[in-house]
């Protein structure tokens, strides 16, 4: 159904009439300092977006005031590239929807010097011959869980489903109900299973699975014993499980492999980190999994990935799946990858890696930061408070783990609008509401941030009129 429109007044005519043309807008001196920031095509779609917007509201609400720095903000607004940075001053370390790990020094450098010209990517310059890009990575991912071999994929959830197609279409996987997951966007962990064409087995209850119950399930038909690692949630109080290793002694007297999705992966222990324990990939393999799948870009602190890793002859066969075509990473995500790893065998992955780093920072540090972001916010006449928080690893990994940090926080008779000031401003700030205040977790702000947060946040309290 049609909205009826407001005929146009006279004003309304005359208003639609001084509104100016792309092309005026695009030559006025304001527009200069948008040209120099963005792209002339996204400058000009905005201008023809936002006139577009003005001419609609003449017509619907008939109001004629004209605002050419409102104009001019709009178009600003619209400008700009969706994907764009933004300050994570919410204290959720992973945070999905801000893109996760920050990448490290080295492996931006690494995606610089890969992007920008060609690269033995599948080539092997000493046989002059083509190559495969899982080489590259392969030695690294071994050398750092004791895999006997590993390939990339673009996501976890692609090397589960890869993994799952490869071992064991067409035949039964057995799964405790207790770890039939789901974690963000919908992923489900039986879904996944049957789209691979295999055949799900639940076994044990939600809380309480046994050895026997796995025994018990297997027949002619089962190629797999899975066990997923549960992420975004903890199941406590009367519960039982069954260890890998425990898995593995089945598996093996019935022919059959293991495999375990630990999801945020984990290559070094946390707990040295302070952090409560998080099962290792190594420790995995240890304990005798035949495979494991996990991310590159959660707890490893890397870009997108997905990894998998464990017994050369399955890995090998999930190599020449035909399904590997349409998961296989791109050069730049091996590039980024490959200098993350690095570090973790050169021992520095905690200096370097900005996720270890954000997870192991010190209250003292975190109470210096927020010193340092309360005197710059004076300096610019802006009045904030500080408190003790807590963080939270994110990305699945460690639901139940709190974090103490500190945060500064900003109040605004409009709490919401100030967040909306803060998001949309440039640079872009996302921090967290509690108690009708916008809070600024320091833990997670990187260390060039800190002073392009407190612009940021004094702008952002001048355009709500705070």
């Amino acid at each position: 159904m049609s909205t009826k429109r407001a005929d146009p007044s006279p004003d309304g005519d005359a208003a639609l009439r001084r509104i100016p043309s792309v092309e005026k807008v695009l030559r006025s001196e304001a527009a200069r300092p948008l040209l120099a920031r963005h792209q002339r095509w996204a400058v000009t779609a905005a201008v023809r977006r936002a006139l577009a917007e003005r001419r609609e509201e003449i017509r619907q609400t008939g109001d004629v005031v004209a605002d050419e720095e409102l104009l001019l903000r709009r178009v600003a607004r619209l400008a700009r590239p969706s994907l764009r940075r933004v300050i994570n001053a919410t204290g959720v370390v992973l945070h999905t929807n801000l893109g996760r790990a920050p990448l490290s020094p080295a492996a931006l450098a690494a995606v610089a010097d890969i992007g920008a010209g060609y690269s033995t990517l599948e080539y092997d310059p000493e046989r002059r011959e083509r190559a495969s890009r899982h080489d590259h990575i392969g030695d690294l991912l071994c050398a750092l869980t004791g895999a006997e071999a590993a390939v990339v994929v673009n996501n976890n959830a692609a090397a589960v489903l890869l993994a799952l197609s490869t071992v064991a279409s067409g035949r039964g996987v057995v799964v405790s109900r207790g770890e039939l997951v789901e974690i963000g966007g919908g992923f489900r962990v039986p879904d996944v299973i049957r789209l691979a064409g295999v055949q799900l087995r639940e076994v044990g209850t939600t809380n309480r699975t046994r050895l026997a119950d796995y025994s018990h399930a297997l027949d002619g038909d089962a190629a797999l014993l899975l066990k997923v690692h549960r992420s975004n949630f903890a199941l406590v109080g009367f519960t039982e499980e069954v260890e890998v290793a425990a898995l593995s002694t089945l598996a093996r007297e019935r022919g059959l492999a293991v495999m375990v999705d630990l999801g945020s992966g984990a290559l070094l222990d946390l707990a040295a980190l302070g952090l409560p324990g998080e099962p290792t990939v190594a420790a995995a393999l240890a304990q005798g999994a035949d495979l494991c799948t996990f991310s590159g870009d959660k707890l490893v602190g890397g870009p997108q990935a997905g990894i998998i890793a464990g017994r050369r002859d399955l890995v090998d066969r999930i190599r020449r799946h035909p399904l590997m075509r349409a998961v296989r990473p791109d050069k730049l995500t091996i590039a980024a990858l490959g200098a993350t790893l690095a570090s973790y065998l050169d021992g520095t992955a905690v200096d370097e890696v900005p996720t270890l780093r954000m997870l192991a920072r010190p209250l003292p540090e975190l109470e210096r930061r927020k010193d340092q972001l309360l005197a710059a916010l004076a300096g610019r006449d802006v009045a904030a408070e500080a408190r003790r928080y807590a963080s939270k690893v994110g990305g699945g990994a460690l639901p139940t783990a709190e974090l103490e940090s500190w945060a500064v926080g900003l109040r605004s008779a409009d709490p919401d609008q100030l967040a909306d000031a803060l998001a949309t401003g440039d640079p872009a700030v996302v921090g967290r509401i509690q108690d009708d205040v916008v809070w600024l977790d320091l833990r997670t702000v990187l260390d060039d941030e800190l002073a392009p947060l407190a612009a940021a946040a004094a702008a952002a309290l001048r355009a709500v009129g705070s």
